[in-house]
């Protein structure tokens, strides 16, 4: 495995018997215990609570992953979008008939670079159809205009009419894009997320293992292109009396927590196949420093792709998928 390869000997000894000492003291308590103390659980399943219903919240929104009603790969040159036959990216439902010309300008991996020029950077603009842009469309809440779009991850420009909203974004070297409707079915149909009941068992003390330098991890997508995010350390935990760990990853370099994709035994029986998601805060000392940090399987959540068939999620990567069964957080969504 990349981290431990990455890890000296000592440093890796170091890890396992530090963490294996607090973490079995954890465990036995646990197991000895005939019923969790009111007063401890109860703060924590109250936050657990409030959290789970604020994402039940923000899966049933009018942005939320369930509104995702198509995903188009652009071609470089001008790709027209609307609602008439006569345009390449068809949109169904209310949609104006010629929304507008999305161009990609510049190299693509659709073209070859010249042997005698390096790559030129590419771009994507929106360009006004024929007649100019439907009434009421708006870029980022400002009236259209033809202009160069963001296409960022963290805040991609929006174009949107009425209930619609389209997205442009990068992936590897190409350029989707992404449509939502608010009205689409499978938000008009949801009926509420499916979880485990809250376990304190699931809720562990992992010794926080740095990578020094830390890694570059290439992540595979459910669309078969791979995302190269920062990977700065291992979490070791003890579960169920076996020493487990999983490499997180920072979403972008200045992220504020830590990113597990990671699967389980429960992803062939009761949790989505593609694994699932949980997000934390930092380690105790620092992302450079040995220390701690909380992992709370109570908060395992499903990727985007569970809801739609138009999303682009990561797959957890082989050294996360895990050989236990963690019976914890939330379960299949059943549509």
């Amino acid at each position: 495995m990349r981290g431990f390869a990455h890890l000296s000997a000592f440093a890796l000894a170091l890890a396992f018997a530090g963490g294996c000492l607090s973490l079995a003291g954890r465990t036995a308590g646990a197991q000895t215990a005939s019923a969790p103390v009111a007063t401890e659980s109860t703060p924590w399943q109250q936050d657990l609570g409030d959290w789970r219903s604020l994402r039940a919240k923000e899966i049933a929104a009018p942005d939320s992953w369930l509104t995702l009603a198509g995903l188009e790969w652009l071609k470089p040159g001008i790709n027209s979008v609307g609602s008439a036959a006569d345009n390449q990216i068809r949109l169904h439902g209310q949609a104006p008939e010629h929304l507008g010309l999305l161009t990609v300008i510049g190299q693509t991996s659709n073209t070859k670079p010249s042997n005698s020029a390096p790559p030129a950077t590419s771009i994507v603009q929106l360009l006004a159809p024929s007649g100019g842009f439907p009434p009421e469309l708006t870029i980022d809440g400002k009236p259209a205009r033809e202009d160069t779009l963001k296409v960022d991850n963290v805040k991609p420009s929006t174009i949107a009419w009425h209930d619609l909203s389209l997205v442009v974004l990068k992936r590897g070297d190409r350029y989707l894009l992404r449509i939502k409707d608010a009205n689409s079915p499978a938000r008009s149909s949801f009926h509420g997320l499916n979880w485990y009941a809250p376990d304190s068992q699931y809720r562990v003390t992992a010794r926080w293992v740095p990578f020094k330098p830390p890694l570059v991890e290439e992540i595979p997508t459910v669309i078969g292109t791979t995302l190269k995010l920062p990977a700065p350390g291992l979490a070791m935990f003890l579960l169920d009396g076996k020493i487990l760990h999983l490499e997180p990853v920072l979403e972008d370099p200045s992220a504020k927590t830590l990113f597990f994709i990671l699967r389980d035994e429960t992803s062939t029986t009761t949790t989505y196949g593609g694994g699932r998601f949980l997000h934390t805060g930092l380690p105790d000392h620092g992302l450079d420093q040995p220390g701690s940090l909380t992992l709370d399987f109570n908060r395992l959540e499903n990727p985007p792709c569970a809801y739609t068939v138009y999303a682009t999620c990561p797959l957890p990567p082989v050294q996360n998928r895990l050989t236990v069964a963690l019976q914890a957080g939330e379960k299949r969504y059943e549509q």
